[in-house]
């Protein structure tokens, strides 16, 4: 699993970050990253991503994202 995604799953668990955020909000509760990495991370993983890449989060119908359990 990628150090981004433990980051968020750390962030959610000790209440840093909500059940579903943006990447604006992941990049206030996981400093350090690439700027870009905010907003190309989370649609690159998201389920059924076209690219087929690990599933990591699920994209909410506001566009917002959450962890897959």
């Amino acid at each position: 699993m990628s150090k981004f995604v433990e980051d968020v799953r750390r962030a959610v668990a000790c209440g840093d970050l909500h059940q579903r955020f943006r990447p604006h909000d992941v990049r206030q509760a996981c400093p350090g990253w690439a700027d870009y990495t905010y907003g190309v991370f989370l649609p690159k993983h998201r389920r059924g991503n076209p690219g087929g890449y690990a599933e990591y989060f699920v994209q909410t119908p506001d566009g917002s994202y959450s962890l897959i359990h």
